[in-house]
């Protein structure tokens, strides 16, 4: 069989670039899958005890940690669409000063939507003086879609998401850079029943399969095509 030059390498580029992207997407899922097993490894340790101490992000995030300290009811911020069994409702998140000095905001539960009045709150209550709380360090309270800004300024208690540098600047709290998805139960009547993160590992694997699967089907069509061309070819003169 003969092979022209440009669609043979236009053929080699395509199986080049497909195969890079399936190791790619193989890569990703490996790294994924790696932070898995961190994460079920954090959770099953013993909680970390958050003091005086600055802790950054990168050395607390997916731990088990516990606090001791009182809420700041007045501060509150409920994060919206939020459902639970198909259920809307909000995110219940409160900063928590500390006892040995910081604040960290902490996701404290889930709480129902008022179908009705969207503005109104259902009741909940919240532990007054120092109590001691546990769960699991998060980078952030859950991020769910938004337009622009989001929806704080309408109602500045209800808002899409919370950001807590944003947040620090705007209440001037000293807030640690992670929140605490709380798991400890108070008699709040918020619900803890936290979904399982989803990193997405099948998807990866998915993409890698698809990429790896267009790099053969133009190896296929790459020889099918040279075929093709060969058998159309006049045939050499005695």
């Amino acid at each position: 069989m003969k092979f022209r030059l440009i669609p043979a390498l236009l053929i080699l580029l395509v199986m080049a670039v497909t195969l890079r992207l399936g190791f790619w997407q193989r890569d990703r899922a490996h790294q994924k899958e790696a932070l898995e097993a961190r994460i079920t490894q954090f959770e099953n340790a013993p909680a970390l005890t958050l003091g005086s101490a600055p802790v950054e992000l990168k050395d607390v995030e997916f731990h088990r940690v516990k606090a001791r300290g009182r809420f700041v009811a007045d501060k509150v911020v409920y994060l919206d669409n939020r459902p639970y069994n198909d259920q809307p409702g909000f995110y219940v998140v409160m900063p928590f000063k500390l006892a040995d000095g910081g604040v960290v905001l902490v996701n404290r539960g889930w709480l129902p939507r008022n179908m009705s009045n969207r503005e109104t709150i259902a009741p909940y209550s919240t532990p007054q003086g120092d109590v001691e709380i546990e769960g699991i360090a998060r980078a952030d309270a859950s991020r769910a879609f938004e337009l622009g800004q989001g929806g704080s300024a309408a109602h500045q208690l209800i808002r899409q998401n919370l950001d807590i540098a944003a947040y620090a600047a705007e209440t001037g709290l000293p807030l640690r850079p992670f929140v605490i998805q709380q798991s400890s139960d108070d008699g709040d009547k918020l619900v803890r029943d936290w979904p399982a993160p989803d990193n997405g590992v099948e998807r990866n694997y998915g993409y890698m399969f698809q990429w790896w699967g267009m790099a053969a089907a133009a190896l296929a069509f790459g020889l099918y095509a040279a075929r093709r061309a060969a058998k159309k070819a006049p045939a050499p003169s005695a």
